[in-house]
């Protein structure tokens, strides 16, 4: 059995080694990020050098979330390497210690970055990339004919004054509010009477609030007005299914939002499926730990480590690959979402499991 002290030991090299590569790769995603935001918004007014580097700040957590597993994947490698490389698994093997002994202080180490990644870095990223979706809205309304990146589905409602039809830029407030709203009313014989353009548009009990409306009807003059309301039966719970990006909603409250969605007979994939990936993450890294293994522990002896780390690094996109797809399904009702899920983190620990067993016991 490991040693507490020669435990204690490997388990700090992983944790050193995973802090130096979130601290590179959150560097570069923010240099790249605020490259990117400089050449978008850098032309409108009110976009400056301080604006631009707290906007990019906001939106790293969430684009850093995306990396965690790759992070594991090349910590593990890298620690098993450097491990490797100073014969320190060798003398370990020598002293009776097994493949599986010293793989699990590791795997402890994968569980909890995975675990702290669920529980602080999702709240922050949800947070920060609301904000910054604020922060961008805020800049570029009504000066900017440039969509989000994730394009926005209209809505249709229907009440006894006929049909409208609802759109916006970008989402706040977790679906409750629309930036530069579009709101085109329809009556019964199917024509448009009226189009209503909001600067913002705050979804209340059975009405919405515009605020800052230019009204046109027919061929006249365009009317202003500070705020207009418009009666509507959606409620927020759909318009959040509907609006509101699973990603950007904080680890402890979709549990509360899949339960409100299921109480009005609305479909909540999405949010199930955030939530059981969210879950399998500490799992899923802990399997990205496994395939490390088996592509980091043996190549000095073998003399071909360039090819084994390769392989070991398309291993982990394969596996990002398959789980992007099987979530894709399970977002869209195809495959339950715990099934998709938890699909990948199987998979992979069975297949780093099986190839461990037959190179380490035979």
């Amino acid at each position: 059995m490991i040693g507490w002290t020669l435990g204690r030991y490997f388990f700090r090299r992983y944790i050193v080694i995973t802090g130096w590569f979130l601290a590179g790769i959150f560097a570069l995603i923010y240099i790249i990020d605020f490259t990117e935001q400089s050449s978008r918004f850098g032309n409108l007014e009110g976009f400056s050098l301080e604006f631009g580097l707290v906007m990019s700040a906001m939106r790293v957590p969430m684009i850093l979330q995306q990396t965690i597993p790759f992070i594991a994947l090349f910590s593990a490698m890298s620690t098993l390497i450097a491990l490797n490389r100073k014969y320190e698994l060798v003398i370990a093997r020598s002293a009776g210690v097994s493949a599986w002994q010293f793989l699990l202080p590791v795997c402890i180490g994968a569980f909890l970055f995975g675990t702290a990644a669920v529980i602080f870095l999702n709240p922050l990223a949800a947070h920060g990339f609301s904000q910054a979706e604020v922060m961008e809205a805020d800049l570029r309304s009504g000066r900017s004919n440039e969509i989000t990146a994730h394009s926005i589905p209209w809505l249709r409602q229907k009440t006894d004054d006929g049909e409208t039809i609802i759109g916006a830029r970008a989402v706040l407030n977790d679906g409750m509010t629309l930036s530069d709203a579009v709101f085109i009313h329809i009556d019964s014989d199917g024509e448009i009477v009226e189009r209503q353009d909001a600067r913002r548009a705050v979804l209340r009990d059975g009405y919405w609030v515009l605020r800052d409306v230019v009204t046109r009807q027919g061929d006249g003059k365009p009317q202003t007005s500070d705020q207009e309301r418009v009666a509507t039966n959606l409620r927020p719970e759909y318009v959040q299914q509907r609006l509101v990006r699973p990603e950007s909603v904080p680890f402890f409250e979709l549990g509360r939002k899949i339960e409100a969605a299921q109480a009005y007979g609305y479909a909540a994939n999405g949010f199930s499926m955030q939530y059981h990936s969210l879950i399998a993450l500490p799992p899923l890294l802990v399997a990205m730990t496994l395939i490390a293994a088996t592509v980091s522990m043996r190549f000095v002896r073998l003399g071909d480590s360039g090819h084994m780390i390769l392989g070991g690094i398309l291993a982990g996109f394969l596996l990002y690959v398959v789980s992007t797809l099987v979530k894709a399904f399970g977002s869209t009702g195809i495959v339950p979402p715990v099934i998709a899920a938890w699909f990948p983190v199987v998979i992979a620990t069975f297949f780093g499991v099986t190839y461990l067993l037959h190179k380490e016991d035979g």
